[in-house]
């Protein structure tokens, strides 16, 4: 790609501002998403952290679930955390009652599987491609329980009782992390993000 990647947030809930500085740091031009015409402008999309059910109405609301799924499973490459992680999962153990996913990531995701808010916490995780761990923020996060043939393990928690707990994952041009990188200050995961367009 000989321009910057055009790089839109979905900008429904959660860290919308968060994610387009670190996307800009990366490299990438960005912008938010609230509409289909606005989706239909970009290279890629971000799925932010928020509540996975609450993301599931809005996206409803703004008529931009079935643009947003049908374009991931043509191939638009798309980053969800922590609750992106869950919208972008094939399968979710624990369902709320009606809950939809995009879909894109052969995977069964578990909801709050850390905890609640109140179990929150901060852990470095080991990171395919990256030199060093990155010191990753889980706030009421999932964790991936199975992954399918196609999908690439990107990291597991280093330490603590969470040890080797699936955090990221990658299959063809989606990547989904259950922690939120967008608030740690590393843009690196972005970067990788970024990386895949250009590939």
């Amino acid at each position: 790609m000989s321009r910057p990647p055009r790089i839109g947030v979905l900008a429904l809930q959660g860290d919308v501002r968060e994610h387009l500085g670190m996307l800009e740091r990366s490299g990438a031009r960005a912008s938010p998403v609230r509409r289909p015409a606005e989706l239909e402008a970009v290279d890629g999309v971000v799925v932010p952290g928020g509540e996975s059910t609450t993301m599931h109405k809005l996206a409803r609301t703004f008529d931009l679930f079935e643009p947003l799924q049908q374009a991931v499973r043509a191939g638009l490459p798309a980053f969800g955390t922590c609750a992106g992680m869950i919208m972008l999962a094939e399968q979710v153990e624990n369902p709320a009652p009606g809950q939809e996913t995009i879909g894109g990531l052969d995977i069964v995701v578990r909801r709050n599987a850390f905890g609640r808010q109140v179990d929150s916490f901060e852990a470095d995780v080991d990171v395919l491609d990256l030199a060093t761990p990155f010191h990753a923020m889980f706030i009421r996060a999932p964790w991936v329980d199975k992954c399918g043939a196609g999908v690439e393990v990107v990291a597991t928690v280093a330490s603590g009782q969470a040890v080797g707990r699936i955090v990221a994952v990658r299959q063809d041009m989606v990547l989904a992390t259950s922690f939120h990188p967008e608030i740690t200050g590393d843009h690196r995961m972005h970067e990788l993000f970024v990386g895949m367009l250009g590939r």
